[in-house]
């Protein structure tokens, strides 16, 4: 039989030692076998030592092995371990009941040693499959998430390529937005949103002139009325998708430039009704901008971008974002060092 090379464990669980013995006998030559001579106990040794499959008794002093089975099937780390359950011919058994449960399999007592090692090395080979199935299905989703990122990242550089810029003004500006959302107290998972969405907030400036997005001087205010749609043209890009991260891409970019007092634009959005990612990429987009060298201007030091983005707050920013914006600062300076232009 297979499963010499690596031997997988069974754990037998019965509360007879005699029986225990006879499962030994029957599966040791193939398989690592240990033992529970209680429910309680069975649940010890799984913490301990998972093992690839349980052969289960039913009906023991305590905790039965429907107890078990249910345990072990609502606990994440042990749910995915095949249950075949052993029970004795004249014993009246619920068998329903132990598959509502999750076990795939029952095998009755006295046992057939031939029917023992087949059923045992046919739910290894299924769980084995499953996991497989499952390992590959995470595979493919991680590529297929990091290839929506790489497009989500071009389309981003594309943006600021237009703009006259490097490309590296997303990618520090992204870092920014992480770092401060941690100091803020959003989870790991809306902190990586934030890095992932980030890059995408300037997207409409595809939508504006060259002549305008290069003007080497200060804009004129017909000009700067344009250039001021580039957030709707950002959110009519991304509206409509089914995807949650082009979702709120579309509301970064829709945001970016409202202020906390409302008066930002394009919607005149005021405080809590602006997105608090669009609050964060705020901070972070100002803050990139001011220590980063123009076409129009010389980039400010960090000391001099600190204060003012401060005295901006409650009037542009988020009093809280800015909080977290310099409790974030040794990180985000680190960021700008690495990434310079």
């Amino acid at each position: 039989m297979e499963g010499v090379e690596k031997r997988q464990t069974v754990l037998v669980v019965d509360d007879t030692l005699e029986n225990i013995d006879v499962l030994k006998g029957i599966l040791r030559e193939y398989y690592k076998v240990i033992f529970a001579t209680s429910g309680e106990m069975a649940l010890k040794v799984v913490s301990k030592t998972p093992p690839d499959i349980v052969l289960l008794d039913i009906m023991m002093p305590g905790m039965d092995g429907f107890e078990v089975c249910r345990r072990l099937k609502e606990d994440p780390r042990t749910k995915n371990i095949p249950v075949i359950f052993v029970t004795a011919k004249d014993q009246d058994v619920d068998e329903a009941r132990g598959f509502e449960l999750g076990a795939v399999d029952y095998i009755t007592k006295p046992v057939s040693a031939m029917i023992v090692r087949a059923r045992v090395k046919t739910h290894l080979a299924l769980s084995n499959q499953t996991i497989e199935l499952e390992r590959l299905v995470r595979e493919k989703t991680r590529e297929l998430n990091e290839t929506r990122l790489e497009i989500i990242k071009k389309l981003g550089l594309a943006a600021e390529y237009k703009d006259n810029e490097t490309g590296r003004h997303v990618i520090r500006m992204s870092k920014y937005c992480y770092y401060i959302a941690k100091e803020y107290g959003l989870s790991e998972k809306d902190a990586e949103l934030l890095l992932q969405v980030a890059p995408m907030h300037d997207i409409g400036k595809i939508g504006i002139s060259d002549d305008i997005l290069q003007k080497p001087g200060r804009l004129d205010e017909g000009e700067r009325e344009i250039i001021n749609t580039h957030p709707t043209l950002g959110f009519n890009i991304m509206k409509g998708s089914r995807s949650d991260l082009l979702q709120m891409a579309a509301t970064v970019a829709a945001e970016h430039h409202e202020k906390w007092n409302g008066e930002g634009y394009p919607n005149k959005l005021r405080g809590e009704e602006i997105n608090i990612f669009a609050r964060i990429a705020a901070i972070s987009d100002v803050f990139d901008a001011l220590v980063s060298r123009r076409p129009y201007k010389e980039a400010w030091d960090v000391e001099k971008t600190v204060d003012y983005i401060m005295s901006e707050s409650g009037r542009q920013f988020d009093p809280d974002v800015v909080d977290a914006f310099v409790k974030a600062l040794d990180k985000i300076v680190e960021v700008k060092n690495e990434f310079e232009d």
